[in-house]
């Protein structure tokens, strides 16, 4: 795949999803923004990525802010990554309405600022691919998992909805669905389970990697699992 000379802003892109995507996009010669909202402390990037932590994208304002600087910075922006979200494992019985408050806030209304605020950029453009980040538990959700699938069925439902809404404007929209991610803090939190059967942040990104290129600019509107072996 061939991204040179492309710019994308990826948001919650201080994880270990995001180290992943950033890596690998920029191996196919993009430029990434990172946008996140806890400080980019402790890893490495290239000298050619730009970097703007503490960022609430789920606030409107922040969000076309930081949209807006990359954009007089780079003079372009070609897509936008929402990799920003978190979960919270709670039954409905006992759960809080914060609780469920702060799933759709940092799993959906990251996704929804994020995308108002990169949308006039790419319409001008005529151009350009968003890829948003939802979970296999957005189609089947399990005991606990309440208001993180809702959360993320929210983000699902939202991609369909915008890839309606720019169709004829040369933008796709799409989401990849992955189960769970083998990451550290994964690994902690569920130290008796195969990780074999996971997911890698490397095999994710590069399924996020086909959709913002060339080579994906017919498929829009998608909701694409990326189960590994779950």
């Amino acid at each position: 795949m061939n991204l040179s000379g492309k710019v994308f802003i990826s948001t919650g892109a201080f994880g270990a999803l995001g180290q992943a995507v950033t890596d690998c996009l920029m191996s196919y010669g993009a430029r990434l923004a990172l946008v996140g909202r806890r400080p980019a402390v402790g890893v490495k990037y290239p000298a050619a990525a730009l970097v703007y932590s503490g960022v609430d994208i789920s606030r409107q304002d922040a969000a076309a802010e930081v949209v807006a600087q990359v954009f007089k910075e780079t003079g372009r922006i070609d897509g936008l990554l929402n990799l920003a979200g978190g979960f919270q494992w709670g039954k409905l019985e006992g759960s809080t309405l914060e609780g469920w408050d702060s799933m759709f806030r940092v799993n959906l209304l990251t996704a929804v600022a994020s995308c108002q605020a990169v949308l006039p950029y790419l319409l001008r453009a005529k151009s350009g691919s968003i890829v948003n980040v939802g979970a296999m538990g957005a189609i089947k959700a399990a005991s606990g998992m309440g208001a993180y699938a809702a959360s993320k069925a929210g983000v699902l439902k939202l991609t369909e909805a915008l890839a309606d809404e720019v169709k004829d404007h040369g933008i796709t929209v799409n989401a990849v669905l992955p189960s769970t991610l083998d990451t550290p803090r994964n690994r902690v939190d569920m130290p008796d389970a195969d990780f074999t059967r996971w997911v890698s942040p490397g095999a994710l990104a590069e399924v996020i990697a086909f959709l913002v290129s060339d080579a994906a600019r017919a498929i829009s509107g998608v909701a694409l699992p990326v189960a590994g072996r779950a």
